[in-house]
């Protein structure tokens, strides 16, 4: 069984770098308790708790066309409309209600991805 921790995005318009190149594909990861802690120690977060989604961008974004390095002055750059489908992927990945795992059938070896839900459904009761 495979969890996967990376997942590929396309922004909606895409990063242009000092050189004018675009990049648009890139790959994030799931963040992890570090990610979202010690940001708040950061005085930009501190001076201004929306810098937080900047700081937590930057250290989940993984890859990013053909960026060596992801960093919080690379994402300050990025267009609000791709900020905001960023900031959006991470809910996503992070706070899903669950998330995919490859598997395989025990009696004929076939493979397929099935959703783990971690939070129990909510009744009425």
């Amino acid at each position: 069984m495979a969890f996967k921790t990376e997942y590929e995005f396309i922004l909606p318009k895409g990063y242009v770098d000092e050189e004018g190149n675009l990049h648009k594909r890139g790959v994030m990861r799931l963040a992890t308790a570090a990610d979202e802690i010690l940001p708040m120690r950061d005085p930009r977060v501190q001076s201004n708790p929306g810098y937080l989604s900047i700081i937590l961008l930057s250290r989940v974004i993984s890859r990013l066309g053909e960026l060596s390095a992801i960093d919080t002055r690379t994402v300050e750059r990025f267009f609000t409309s791709d900020l905001a489908y960023l900031q959006d992927f991470y809910r996503q990945i992070n706070e899903g209600d669950g998330v995919q795992v490859k598997t395989a059938c025990p009696k004929c070896d076939h493979e397929f991805e099935v959703e783990m839900a971690f939070l129990p459904e909510l009744s009425g009761a």
